[in-house]
Formats: C-alpha cells, structure tokens, sequence
C-alpha cells in the first residue's frame, strides 16, 4: 500500500462513512475496478476509529452529558433513590436507548465472515448500492415525525438496530439505513440523524479494540513501515468525516437528504454495467 493510496481510501472512508452512500461498497468497488490493493484490516478498523473521533468532536456535548448521566444512573441504582427522580434527563434515556440499539448486532457475528465475504462480489453490490437509493427515496419522501429520546420507544430502537445490522452488508449504507429507520418510526429529521451517528460509537469503538488486542498479541501483524499511511489515511477519514456528518445533518434539516438515491442508483447501475464488462 503507497501514501497516495492510503490517502484516497483515507477520503473514501470519510466521505461514505456518513454521507448515506455506503463507504463499505465504494472500498470494496475501489479495490476491483481500479485494482487497490487490499489493505489490512488494522488499517481498516483504524480508518474507522477516525471516523468515530470525528463523531466524537462533532457530538462532544451528548458524550460528555451521556458519560455524567451513565454514572449517575448508576448512582441512583446503587443508592435505591431512582424511584423518586421522576422522569430520567434526556441523555440519560439517551444512553438506554443507544444500549438497545446496539444489541441487534449481536445477531450478525454469527454471520460475520459470510458477510463480509460478500464485497468480492461487485454484481452484489451494485444491487446492494441500488437498494440503498430506494430506502433513502422512500423514506425521505414518507419518513420523519416527532419522536425525539425523550418519547422514542424500545421498539424503535431496535428496529433501527437491525437496520444497522442489516447495513452490515457491503453496500448498504450504515447511516443511510439507521437515519431511514428512524424518519420511518417516526423520529424528528434531526434526531434521527443525531442517535444514527451516536449508535455508530459502541459498534466502532468495540471493533476497533478487538483489532488491537489481536495486534498486541501478533507483533507480526503490524508492519511498522505502514505506520506514516496508518496516520495520513487517518487524518483525511477522520477531517472529511467531520465535514461530511456537517453536510447530512443540513440536508437532512432541510429535507434534501433522498437526494443521495440518485447518486446511489447511478454508482450502482454503473458499477453493475462495468461488472459484466471488465472480466
């Protein structure tokens, strides 16, 4: 793997993380037509890990009223006086509801490798991209309410929760399908896509520490000559990526957010008409 590669996936990786495009399917599409080599999965996770810190600078304040509240929730468990608090603060509620969420992906590790033997297939993801304009068109079109987390129910989350488990797929947006799930329970525009990109958090943030214990354990697994394109690729993800979450929570405020379903069909119809093409 050059810079200049480890810089183009960098971009890739923080544009498609968060703008409802599918950053899994443009990877995996990068690496077949254009001939990318492969990168490691530690430089997979990492590019993950900055889209996340990207996440983090953009929410900072929900994360930091989530993480006071998760320890005075358990304060008041442990002290028996949650009973006489009345209704919990909205970031505390947050904080449950991102937990349920979060547990419908525990119904994909089974199928993980499965999964993620699919991006071989760019016939696959070509229809997988084409899917992701249809759920973007609808629900833009139909979605979107009034819900927030102070009235959003457990079987909201958890129907977005297994969106998010289904935008595991390798085309399929991950934001472009939670943010549809939300509009579709009937979650205000802005909420929805406030909890997608906090719901992403667990799910990052879990991975991304399994791959370092399993590095730490194989020295071998870590090529310290890749390390200068470990932190440019993160550096471009985890910038692009700021700017990218900026860009959906306007358009999605502004209703504009279908307007991905084209871009979507057209990658996906053109990547579909090249897969028959190039052999």
């Amino acid at each position: 793997m050059t810079l200049w590669m480890a810089l183009v996936l960098g971009l890739v990786q923080g544009i498609a993380e968060f703008l409802p495009i599918s950053s899994s399917g443009h990877l995996a599409l990068l690496e077949h037509f254009f001939r990318f080599e492969e990168p490691d999965n530690l430089f997979n996770i990492l590019l993950h890990f900055a889209t996340l810190i990207a996440v983090c600078v953009v929410y900072r304040r929900d994360i930091a009223d989530m993480i006071v509240e998760f320890f005075r929730a358990i304060g008041t468990l442990i002290s028996g006086t949650g009973s006489r608090e009345g209704k919990p603060p909205e970031a505390r509620r947050l904080v449950l509801l991102i937990i349920l969420g979060t547990l419908p992906l525990f119904l994909v590790l089974p199928f993980n490798d499965f999964v993620e033997g699919l991006a071989a297939y760019p016939v696959f993801i070509s229809f997988a991209l084409m899917a992701t304009g249809l759920i973007l068109y609808l629900a833009d079109k139909r979605g979107g309410g009034k819900k927030t987390a102070r009235n959003a129910t457990v079987k909201d989350v958890l129907l977005i929760g297994l969106a998010q488990g289904a935008a595991t797929i390798p085309g399929l947006s991950r934001s472009g399908c939670t943010i549809s799930a939300g509009m579709a329970v009937g979650l205000d525009r802005k909420f929805a896509v406030r909890y997608s990109f906090l719901l992403s958090l667990p799910a990052v943030l879990g991975a991304t520490l399994l791959e370092v214990v399993k590095t730490a354990r194989d020295a071998s697994a870590l090529d310290p000559s890749r390390i200068p394109m470990y932190i440019a690729g993160m550096l471009v993800a985890g910038v692009v990526g700021y700017f990218a979450i900026q860009l959906v929570k306007l358009l999605a405020d502004k209703g504009k957010f279908g307007g991905f379903a084209y871009y979507c069909w057209a990658v996906g119809l053109i990547a579909l008409v090249a897969s028959f093409a190039v052999r």
